[in-house]
Order: structure tokens, then sequence, then C-alpha cells
């Protein structure tokens, strides 16, 4: 690793390159200039950081010593309040009704509720289709989905099957006569769309006929005698239906109706956190590059499909005439929020003094700087409308940790020459002491929120660590029926809507992990918008366009003016510990099974982490179903591991003996891959195996249960090792 020394910083060349030569001319920095006011915001705000992570520290041993000098006492809540209220764990709000007074907020953020996509940073491809997929096939979704099952004879052929093909139709027919209706008859008994004294007239067997609600038709493409697309607008999301007689789909629908196409991913999350495998300057200087790329609109991919070779690049906009026969054009992409790292690690892409720095203050520094291309004129694209600069900060602790976040920003954009409060920012609720304090923690952020989103396998990994030492807690899968995770999920909502969200931020909620399970998903997760979140996360661009169903089946404004009438989550409810009774423990059986889905999901998540950095993957479980993992899954089950050994329900020699027998499992799994390592060939010696069995026997020890120190370690072995 080579590095450009600037007076006392270090920086990685290929990502000091990238700075010196595309990231900081356009905007009118000098390196030296600009990474002289980095060093000496790292001279300030590190000591600062330091004292953050020192405080967890303290704080969660005081934790400790509480917890196990009560594990044989009755759970006393007021007791234990007082106690976490004495040490400052539980901090009083200092106005409990203030208001979020956030501005140049882009419509996608609010009033439009939507599907939210997160998609790996490391990956050009991916986030490329990410962005993309502001508009989705319905078609296509129906089709290669299990939404219609893969059963004769209307089964997934080869070529295309007419058959399947009509019960695509039919599903879509039925998908507009619920939302857009006409006048008279069906969507699916229409032969023929016009545009007619300005208004959208359809023939069917009662004649021509507009929509029930003329005003839902707000443009079109082509002529108004032969329309080429039709597009419709419900709950502020639009649908386009293209119109192609001599399409192959086109010819079997009696319109001649070739698709609908959704606006689907609203936002997307554009991760370079948990879903990428960043470790050294190699690798963040990918992360920027690709955010830079998407900003500029200059990103592009080559992939093979079909043995053609193609190249993917951003969507442009949609254009389209109005009903009165004006031009006027639609966001071809979505809107993208960049998400950095915590405040946790430090990182060797740059030194100060021959030291490594933090990584998030690096992210908030560079990261911002790639973002800030987006105000600058002449791009091919614009992500915001109003100049705002979208940032997802995770893993917080609480409302001095938001203090010193929104600090950090002052600093940048007083660097960066931006106008205060450009930088927007959302908070990830996915940590106890966050959420036991999210009231005061969104008030330290209230003219930059946008954005809080509940994360339940990190904010399950982070209670599990916290009361560690209380006892045995329930199986990983029965924490979604304690009371602390009730009153977790609807503290995310009642917040938002107490304090002015609605309107101005998105209220979000957690993802979908099985992308491959979309009519389940389209059974289910409409109970995100019905419990009043504005967004809520999906795995695919597919996912984004069958979730967007939802937004058109249920109104989230009707849903959280409803919702804000109910009264406030229990703070008690929220730090009740979800413990397992002495008495009714799980049978030998029950265990064993939960060793076993909790190591095989670690083995199979670390191998392509540690040996192929794969940040994001589906990973096949227990049953060979395939779950989309990030290090949010892998620290809630190495830290249900640790906990149920450090309680004696499984013994060291028990998880050791699973994890060997669970990696033969995995390798199996993985046989189909061409660069797939076995971890089996050579166990003791695999970065994967041993990184897996650190995660798990460390797991009490390492901070606030995070398994980025792990991870790091191990991947950065197994780059050296080549």
């Amino acid at each position: 690793m080579t590095y450009q020394n600037l007076s006392d910083l270090d920086i990685q060349s290929d990502l000091y390159q990238l700075f010196e030569t595309k990231v900081l001319p356009p905007l009118g920095q000098k390196p030296k200039e600009f990474f002289a006011a980095f060093s000496q915001a790292l001279a300030e705000f590190t000591p600062k950081n330091d004292a953050l992570l020192e405080k967890r520290t303290k704080l969660q041993k005081k934790l400790t010593d509480y917890h196990r000098s009560h594990q044989e006492k009755p759970l006393d809540l007021d007791h234990y309040l007082n106690f976490l209220t004495e040490i400052g764990y539980l901090e009083e709000h200092p106005d409990p009704d203030w208001r979020l007074e956030v501005k140049d907020v882009d419509p996608e953020i609010a009033p439009i509720a939507g599907p939210q996509l997160v998609v790996p940073l490391s990956n050009a491809r991916f986030a490329l289709n990410a962005a993309n997929a502001r508009w989705g096939s319905l078609f296509d979704a129906f089709y290669g989905t299990d939404v219609i099952p893969n059963e004769a004879p209307y089964d997934i052929t080869p070529g295309y099957n007419p058959k399947r093909g009509e019960k695509v139709i039919q599903k879509a027919s039925a998908f507009l006569d619920a939302t857009f209706p006409l006048a008279h008859d069906s969507h699916g008994a229409i032969t023929g769309y016009q545009i007619q004294d300005h208004t959208l007239m359809a023939k069917g067997p009662s004649g021509w006929q507009p929509l029930a609600t003329k005003s839902q038709w707000v443009g079109y493409q082509g002529s108004p005698e032969e329309p080429k697309a039709v597009l419709l607008c419900h709950h502020h999301l639009h649908i386009e239906i293209q119109i192609d007689p001599s399409h192959p789909v086109g010819k079997s629908h009696p319109a001649g109706v070739k698709d609908i196409l959704m606006e689907s991913a609203i936002t997307t999350i554009m991760d370079g956190e948990d879903s990428v495998a960043a470790v050294d300057g190699e690798d963040k200087t990918l992360v920027y590059q690709n955010l830079l790329g998407l900003i500029r609109g200059d990103l592009t991919a080559e992939l093979t499909k079909n043995g053609q070779r193609l190249e993917r690049s951003l969507a442009p906009d949609r254009s389209y005439l109005s009903p009165k026969g004006e031009p006027f054009a639609l966001k071809g992409r979505s809107l993208m929020l960049s998400r950095q790292v915590g405040h946790l690690m430090k990182t060797g892409a740059i030194l100060k003094n021959g030291e490594p720095i933090y990584e998030g203050l690096m992210d908030a520094f560079l990261g911002t700087a790639c973002l800030a291309h987006d105000r600058l004129k002449g791009l091919p694209f614009k992500n915001s409308a109003t100049g705002s600069l979208y940032v997802v900060k995770p893993k917080m602790h609480g409302p001095e940790e938001v203090a010193f976040c929104t600090e950090v920003f002052d600093r940048v954009e007083e660097v960066l020459n931006l106008p205060p409060h450009t930088v927007k920012l959302g908070i990830m609720d996915e940590e106890r002491r966050m959420s036991a304090n999210l009231a005061s923690a969104m008030a330290k952020a209230k003219e930059r929120l946008i954005f809080i989103n509940t994360g339940f396998l990190d904010r399950t990994g982070d209670e599990i660590h916290s009361i560690m030492d209380w006892g045995p807690v329930v199986a990983k899968g029965s924490n979604r029926d304690t009371p602390w995770m009730q009153a977790y999920e609807w503290g995310n909502v009642y917040l938002g809507l107490h304090h002015g969200l609605v309107g101005k931020a998105q209220i979000g909620k957690g993802m979908w992990a099985k992308p491959d399970a979309m009519a389940q998903m389209l059974d289910t997760k409409g109970a995100h918008l019905k419990a009043g979140a504005s967004c809520a996360w999906v795995p695919s661009p597919t996912a984004a366009t069958l979730h967007a169903l939802h937004y058109h089946a249920i109104s989230v404004a009707k849903v959280q003016e409803a919702l804000s009438q109910n009264p406030p989550p229990s703070l008690k409810d929220l730090l009740t510990p979800a413990l397992l009774d002495q008495g009714s423990w799980p049978s030998r059986e029950e265990i064993q099974y939960e060793l076993e889905t909790n190591t095989q999901g670690i083995l199979g998540y670390v191998v392509r982490w540690v040996e192929q950095g794969v940040g994001c993957s589906k990973v096949a479980d227990l049953e060979g179903v395939g779950l989309m993992e990030d290090r949010a899954t892998l620290r809630i089950s190495s830290q249900h591991i640790a906990n149920w050994l450090a309680h004696g329900l499984i013994s060291l020699d028990e998880v050791l003996t699973t994890l060997e027998r669970m990696a033969g499992l995995v390798d199996e799994q993985n046989q189909g891959d061409p660069g797939y390592q076995p971890m089996t060939q050579d166990i003791h010696s695999s970065c994967a195996f041993q990184a897996a069995k650190e995660l798990i026997l460390e797991a009490c020890s390492v901070p606030s249960g995070y398994t980025e120190p792990t991870l790091h370690k191990w991947r950065l072995e197994a780059k050296k090792r080549g």
C-alpha cells in the first residue's frame, strides 16, 4: 500500500488521486488546502469521538454490573429506570414538544410515500440498477416471480408462456380496476385508449368512457388518437400504461397494452456501510468513486446478458405531454441517500501522524465532497431538485452522538463552502440507548432530520449485548413478539408523528429479507404501511415494484392521521428484558436447532465477506431458502449464541462442533460458485472460519457487539494472503 504525504496526513495513493483529479477540482477545492482543513478537523473531532466511545464502554460496564447483581431478583422496572437515569443512560427531554425545522426537502422524502432500496455502493451494476428502479415493469414483476405460482399450465417456460401472460394481464387489470377504476367497465375489457377533448377515454363494452376520477390521468406520450402511453397518478405515485399492439405482449392484450410501468423505488440508500466490505484505501476508493459517478451521472457498468455485452448507465428522465398538450418530465431515477459509517471504526486509508483515523470522520468530509457535485451546473442529472445532500448515519447511541454528528457536518459545510444545513441527516434507530432517547436525539438534528428508521436485526443485536449478563434471552425469532420490540417499532412512528415529520421527513421500517418470496411479501409487507411507515426497505428492484402496490392500496397519510391519536409507547416496555423463564427453557432439540441456524447463517455470510469481499449477498439458510444478509444479521446471530453460551444453554464444545459441521454444509451450498474457497479444505487456517469462530467467542467483549472489528481484521488477512 503506497501513500501520498501531505504534512501530517498520509493518504492511500489511489484515494488521493481520485480526490486530487476528480472530486476536488470541480468544487473549486485545492487538495492541499482541503486536506489541511480536514487534518485540522481531525485534531478537533478525534478526541470528542474518543470520549463518546469511552462513554459507551463505561455505561455498558455499569449495565453489566447491575444485570449481574439482579440475575436472581424479581424484575423491578421502576428501580431499573431510576438506575438508568442515575448513570446517564436515560436523558430527560429538554423540550418534549419540539417540532421539526428542516427545509429544502425533495418531494421523494415528503410527501411521496413509497418503497426504499438499499444497495452496496461497492457494486456499480447493483447501484445503477437500484437508481434506475424508480420505474419498474409490473408485467415482469408478476411474470418472473412466485406471485403467480410456477405451475402448469402457467409455469415459467424457456420461451414466453402465453398462459402465464394471460394471468399477468388479469392481475394487472385487477390492480388498475382497484386503483384507477373506469366509469363503467373493467380495464381488462378495454379495446383502446384515446385522448378526447383533453380527457382520457377508454373504449369498452359500454362504449367510450373516462376514469371514474378524471383527475387521476395526468399525461400521455404519442398522439391523442393513438397514445403510446398514458400516465396516471394515485397517492402521489405514477403508473404508465404502455401501448404497442405490435409488441409480442401487446398483441395478446385487447387494448394493445404491452406493459405497466410502476413508479417504484422512490428513494435508494447507496450504502457504504453494512452491505459493503470496505476495509482499506483500495476499497474506500471504489466506494467513493461509484458514489461520485452516480451523483455526476457518468457511472457505467458492463455486463453480459444472453451472450451479449451490455453497458448499464443511469436512466434519463421520462417525457410526457400534459392533458393540455404541454410537455413535462418526471424523474427517471430514485432519489439517492448516502449511508456513511458510524463512529466506531478507524481506517488505514488515511493516517494522521502515522495512526489510522476515524472512518466516520473520513466519510463525513470525503463522502460529502462527492455528494456536493450534485450542486454543480452542467451535469446531465440532478439528484436533488432542492440542492440538498442526503446522508444516512447509522449506529449512533443517543443524543450526544447525534449532536456530535451535526457538529461535524457544520464543519464539513464550512470547508466545502455549502450553505448551513445543506446536508440532511437520516438517523438509524438501531441501538438500545438511541431508542430510549430517540426524541432528544432527533431534536439535536431537527434542522437536518429527514429520516428515522427502525432496524430490527441490529437493534436486537444491541439489545442482547446490552443485557448479556442478565440472563438467557429468548430465541432469536421470538423477539418480534416481546414488549420491547412492540414499543420500539411503535415508538419510531409515534415520535415521528408527534414531532412533525409528516409531510417533511420519512418514517421508515425494515427490510424484506427473502428476495425470492415475493408472494409472501405481497401478502404481508403492507403491514409496514398500516403501522405508519412512509417508506420500507426492499431487497431488489422487482421487490420495489411489487411493494409499490401496497402504497396504492393503502393511504399512508390517512393511516398516519389515525395513528396520531394513539398513546405514546411505554418506556418500561421498551426496557423490559426479553429473558427466558428458568422453568421454560427450550428443549435440547430446539436449542440445537437454534444453534445450527445461527452458526450456518454466520458462516454463510462471513465466508463471502472475508474471502470475496462481498458485503451483502443472498445466503441460503438451513433449509436452503435464500435470505439477504448483511452485518446486522451477523450481529444478532453471534450475540445470540454468545448469550446462550454464557448462561449454560449450550457448551463451548457444542458450539465448536456445530461450527465445523455447518462449515461443511455451507461449503456444499456454495459448490456452484467458481470463486468460492471451501472452509473445510483446511478449516483451521481458513480466514472465514476463524472469523466466524471469533465473532462468537469474542462477542461479549467487542464494543456493542459490533462485527466490524473482527470482519475487518480477517478480511485484511485474507487480502494479505491473496
